[in-house]
């Protein structure tokens, strides 16, 4: 339990449930269960063209020919990319800023992938840039950072829309997401 307790977000009574559901299961499935653990560090690697944490090198994403290679969406980590992916909405590249520029946390652009970037988009083809980071203090600053460095190369940089989720009421809704919903809302 004080293993489990030790993962995000895990408390002593899930990391207590956890330790439970494993005793019920049979010895072959936690013994593959412990070697996947085990393995976890030695069976990923960084994909040198995204730098997303993956399997292989290049990555399944950047090595599939059928994606767009004019498009790459910039996020801050391999978690957010994952996220886009499960949409099945996206069919570009990716490049992983590596996190957000956070002034608080002393995150300064010099200690984001940004150069790297800079380097990729010299020598490729791409024609957008679509911004992917979270709708907060942090995401916004790095998006306008980014942007504005964007500028000389004449590349199309986009942001992902900014509105009300599904299920969401009006009445509860803050001013700045409403604010955002009217500003980017879509003709039908």
């Amino acid at each position: 339990m004080d293993y489990f307790s030790k993962l995000p977000t895990v408390g002593p009574k899930t990391a207590e449930r956890y330790v439970f559901y494993l005793l019920k299961q049979h010895p072959e499935w936690l013994q593959g269960f412990a070697q996947a653990i085990a393995e976890v560090k030695e069976k990923t690697t960084v994909c040198g063209t995204c730098l997303s944490i993956a399997e292989a090198n290049p990555c399944a994403i950047c090595s599939d020919a059928k994606r767009n290679r004019a498009t790459i969406c910039l996020v801050a980590d391999t978690r957010d990319m994952l996220a886009i992916e499960s949409t099945k909405q996206y069919n570009g590249l990716y490049f992983i800023l590596g996190g957000v520029i956070n002034t608080i946390e002393g995150v300064k652009p010099d200690q984001l992938n940004i150069k790297v970037l800079l380097d990729r988009l010299k020598q490729t083809g791409v024609k957008e840039i679509i911004l992917a980071f979270n709708p907060d203090l942090e995401g916004e600053t790095t998006a306008m950072y980014i942007a504005k460095l964007l500028k000389p190369y004449k590349i199309k940089t986009t942001r992902l829309a900014k509105g009300l989720p599904m299920g969401a009421d009006l009445e509860y809704a803050d001013e700045i997401t409403l604010s955002n919903a009217l500003r980017y809302r879509n003709e039908m």
